[in-house]
């Protein structure tokens, strides 16, 4: 097949990398602290009647739930890698039920601030993992 010529001329450099920016650091402190925030976020909505003030609650803990799944797919897909997946068989069924807790059916879609809590017992058994394999 025929290569344009500047496509010929271009030296053939391969790069790769475990993110979008090989940055290299990652923490479920992120998710952490995105968690946090939307427990805290469902305590002050439901210590406060005024409708104005709930509606905003509510978009901002969306916003901060959605936060938590992103942080936490970062480290499910870019950092855990399959020996991880290997020694801890759990991981994938701990990240997809943390994950399921800052959505729609857990505290995307609740202002129970217990819902939040299991959210940050979850994020707490990922960074015990996340912690382990930094040390190995």
């Amino acid at each position: 097949m025929f290569k344009p010529l500047f496509k010929r001329l271009l030296p053939q450099i391969s790069a790769s990398a475990h993110c979008d920016l090989p940055c290299g650091v990652y923490d479920p402190a992120q998710a952490r602290i995105e968690a946090e925030s939307v427990k805290a976020i469902c305590e002050k909505y439901q210590a406060n009647e005024d409708p104005e003030f709930r509606t905003r609650a509510l978009i901002i803990k969306e916003q901060r739930s959605n936060l938590v799944k992103e942080h936490l797919w970062v480290l499910w897909t870019d950092y855990f890698k399959p020996p991880h997946f290997e020694k801890y068989p759990q991981l994938h069924t701990l990240v997809n039920e943390a994950t399921k807790l800052a959505g729609a059916s857990g505290s995307k879609g609740s202002a129970d601030p217990k819902v939040a809590e299991e959210l940050l017992a979850k994020i707490d058994e990922i960074a015990k993992i996340f912690w382990e394999t930094k040390q190995a």
